[in-house]
């Protein structure tokens, strides 16, 4: 079981929120609202450990981030 942290900020440029799991490098996603790219955190990550375990690269443990203003932090649980 892996527990990971994910980031969700809005980028004011292209009015999209982005979702991004910190220490799984790249590993991110992006919606038109909070709740799509939550949704798509989901996916993102599911395909980054599967990618990880496929190449059997090592999976690290998540890395926290300051909590800057406009930051979301989470934490998903993945079987």
């Amino acid at each position: 079981m892996y527990k990971y942290e994910v980031v969700l900020y809005r980028i004011n440029a292209d009015d999209r929120f982005v979702a991004e799991v910190p220490g799984y490098s790249g590993c991110m996603a992006h919606g038109d609202t909070q709740e799509v790219a939550f949704h798509n955190i989901f996916a993102a990550t599911a395909l980054w450990l599967d990618t990880s375990r496929e190449f059997g690269d090592p999976i690290p443990e998540s890395q926290g981030r300051a909590l800057d203003a406009g930051l979301r932090r989470f934490m998903i649980v993945d079987d």
